[in-house]
Order: structure tokens, then sequence, then C-alpha cells
């Protein structure tokens, strides 16, 4: 009787080997391939609107003092040869060395810096002085003046503890700050600015009359129907500004 063998150790190790084998294959062939982990996607960077400086308008340059002072025939012409009878005198502008910017600066402010031209009357006997200045810009009314009127009166030479104020008043024809006498003053001096259009006075005079002959005399301002009856200066005390 034929007896059946099972196949030899060999035999069956080659068939493990092929089995371990084809699982390996299988294993290999089915591998996952590995997923891509997504990448952020970035934000296009947003551009911000270009901010445009707002223009600054430029400054229109303020007036300053003018400290030369040549001939100005319109300021000349004004000048009446005599008042009262009695010469006046108008000094060659060669002849004295202040400037509008001087007597701007020192007796009107803010508004003295418009001065462009000075010229100084007087009559000897009774004595007057004048001072005119023309200036430039708009016309100037004689109510302008009177954040003024303290530092006008200083500088002609007002001084002393008794200082009288000024008053809106009418004389020649015109409206005009006048300052009466007092002790502050010589004996019958009286002082009056006022603005006539582009020119601007400062009038200091011990004679009344001959005053008030020159203030007509002069461009200025008609006074207010009715005229103003001697309404004083609001401008500081005299304590509070020394004038």
């Amino acid at each position: 009787m034929i007896s059946r063998r099972s196949p030899a150790p060999a035999t069956r190790g080659m068939a493990g080997a092929a089995f371990v084998l084809s699982i390996l294959s299988a294993a290999c062939s089915t591998s996952v391939t590995p997923t891509a982990v997504p990448t952020p996607t970035q934000a296009a960077p947003t551009s911000a609107p270009t901010l445009l400086a707002t223009p600054r308008p430029t400054p229109t340059p303020a007036p300053t003092p003018r400290f030369t002072n040549a001939p100005d025939s319109e300021l000349q012409a004004i000048f009446p040869a005599s008042v009262g009878g009695v010469p006046l005198v108008v000094v060659p502008v060669e002849e004295f060395g202040l400037t509008p910017g001087d007597v701007g600066a020192a007796a009107y402010g803010e508004l003295g810096v418009r001065f462009v031209s000075l010229a100084i009357a007087y009559v000897e006997q009774p004595r007057l002085t004048l001072y005119a200045m023309r200036a430039d810009g708009p016309p100037i009314g004689t109510e302008e003046l009177e954040p003024y009127l303290a530092s006008a009166g200083r500088y002609v030479g007002v001084a002393g503890l008794e200082r009288a104020p000024w008053e809106l008043t009418e004389a020649g024809g015109h409206l005009v700050w006048a300052r009466p006498e007092d002790e502050a003053t010589a004996a019958g001096t009286r002082l009056y600015t006022w603005a006539g259009g582009e020119f601007v006075f400062l009038l200091i005079g011990v004679d009344d009359v001959l005053n008030r002959g020159l203030i007509a005399a002069l461009p200025g301002e008609p006074p207010p129907s009715p005229t103003p009856s001697q309404r004083p200066s609001t401008a500081p005390s005299p304590s509070a500004s020394g004038g």
C-alpha cells in the first residue's frame, strides 16, 4: 500500500514565506499616501488709505514799524501856512530824527505800525506842537484811537499825580479826543488826538483858541449828530495805566 507523506518541512517553510511575502506585498500596494496639511491662507495686505496733509494757509505778514521817514508830499500838503494869524512852521524831515515807527510804537501801539510817514509842525508863541502821521490801509476813525490815549499822553510828556480822563468831544468841527488842563500839565495845556481818513494827529498846545483853529484847518472826522457830550474815555484808570 502506498502511504501518503506530509510535505517536507522545507515545503511548508516555503509556503509560509510566500504567505508573508503576499501580505507584505499587499500592504505595500495599499499604503496610504500622507495627507498634506493645508497651509493657512495668508490674507492679502490691506492697503491703508493715504492721508493727505491739509494745506495750512500761509499767514499774511503783519505790518512792521517803519523806521525811515522819506518826504511825503501828500502829508506836507495838508498844513496851512498859518493859524490864527500866527505862522505854522513845518519842520523839514531831514531836520528831525524821529520816524513814523518811533511815534507809532511809543504812542499808538498796534495801530501805529501802519504809519508810513511823519511830519512835525509847531507855533513858537503861544506854544503848540503837532505830530501828523499818514497810515497805510483802511481809513482810521477817531474812536479807534481810544486804546492808545494814555500812551499818546505820555509821549508828549504828560506826567504827574493828577491825570484827568480824555473825553470824546467836538473841536474845530471834528470829532476828537481831548484832554483838559490839570496839574499834570503846564498851565492852559490841552491835548488832542484825532483821525481823518489816512491821517492821525496828536496836538499839544497852551492856547485853546489856537489849538481849535489848527484842528479846523486839518483833515478830520465830522462829529455825529447830536454831538457827543464829552464822553469820558473807558481806558484803564491812571493807577493801572500809569499815563
